[in-house]
């Protein structure tokens, strides 16, 4: 099976979406499958509004076309709601050709947040785009169930995973901050809710690894947390095992793929009783969860990290990857011969065997 991936988000962006996507890939290889991304590398571009690090392509649909003829796909997948996501989409309903969706993050929140516009609007338009995917992927049960409450259809699991070859408690250093170091990594950006966190009255050090529109106002309102930039591979991997515990203080998150990231290095997780949290670590005894996000960071000091890794270990990314699979919708042959993609016979998506159930 060939499937074709568009998205918006992707490299330099570090953020949740572009590591799974790339874990995709790299795992559907292991299930007899090959990922291809449509991205707005190539494409002219224009900074998104009032997140400028973040370009809005803007491809012409005979562009699209061509990758389809190139490609040849036997099954696409519309992972973003942007420009890139909103051209293919367009592409495919005028070509009959089937494809799935996934919802990953909350642009009406992240709208609503920055500009006046109702939260219901922002629903709205969401469903629109995936009201005729043959089905609309989500991370959680959580998530499945408010989006259905808010009208969605066709909803489908694809859960998440994480390398635990990469984060793992042996990477820890020695940050030299005073202990207990409580931390958070992410984007800095108002919809991650970080003042949430550092309002808190702590013990010891409060340490952010991330970059965002709101870093330079936040370094200046809180002089005494210790912001440590952009982090990715294997320095993120070993300033996120130095921590005690990370705060996650996000209300809007879909899944909070760094949750899964700290857990794996050892580190316990705070965070509040909402969506992303509440299916990771709720009713588990690697996370507290609590309205008061103070009293969370106190009570996670006291899960062992011996805990939170085996916990880890029982997310798969090849479990994930054939979730995805699974719920592909193949091209029917007289479509693609008529959009101009050559036949392939269909193949039959297999779970990996005993893996861990999330």
């Amino acid at each position: 099976m060939k499937v074709l991936v568009a998205t918006d988000a992707w490299h330099p962006q570090i953020n949740g979406v572009v590591t799974t996507l790339g874990e995709l890939q790299r795992n559907a290889v292991k299930l007899g499958a090959q990922v291809e991304f449509l991205t707005p590398e190539g494409y002219p571009s224009v900074p998104l509004p009032t997140y400028r690090e973040v370009r809005c392509a803007l491809p012409r649909q005979r562009q699209i076309a061509a990758r389809f003829d190139r490609f040849a796909p036997d099954a696409v997948h519309i992972a973003t709601e942007g420009t890139i996501g909103h051209s293919v989409r367009r592409y495919c309903i005028a070509n009959g050709i089937p494809f799935t969706t996934s919802f990953t993050t909350r642009f009406a929140e992240y709208a609503s947040a920055r500009l006046p516009i109702p939260l219901d609007w922002g629903y709205g338009i969401l469903r629109r785009f995936h009201a005729p995917a043959a089905a609309t992927m989500v991370s959680t049960p959580s998530l499945m169930e408010e989006l259905s409450s808010r009208g969605f259809a066709k909803l489908r699991m694809w859960s998440r995973g994480v390398d635990t070859d990469r984060f793992k408690p042996e990477r820890a250093i020695d940050l030299a901050f005073p202990r207990p170091i409580y931390m958070s990594l992410g984007r800095i950006a108002v919809e991650k809710n970080l003042e949430a966190f550092l309002d808190l009255d702590l013990p010891g050090t409060k340490v952010l690894i991330g970059a965002g529109p709101d870093e330079a106002k936040l370094k200046a309102k809180y002089p005494d947390a210790h912001f440590l930039g952009a982090m990715s591979g294997e320095t993120l991997a070993a300033h996120l095992a130095s921590a005690d515990v990370f705060v996650f203080p996000s209300k809007t998150d879909t899944f909070g793929l760094v949750q899964l990231e700290a857990l794996a290095s050892g580190v316990p997780v705070a965070a509040y009783p909402v969506t992303g949290p509440k299916d990771v670590v709720g009713g588990t005894a690697v996370g507290v969860l609590d309205n008061d996000l103070g009293v969370a960071c106190r009570a996670a000091l006291s899960i062992p990290k011996s805990a939170c890794r085996e916990f880890a270990l029982q997310y798969s990314w090849t479990r994930s990857a054939g979730q995805f699979l699974a719920n592909a919708a193949p091209i029917p042959r007289k479509v693609a011969v008529a959009a101009g993609t050559r036949e392939t016979p269909p193949l039959t998506v297999t779970r990996e065997r005993g893996a861990a159930a999330q």
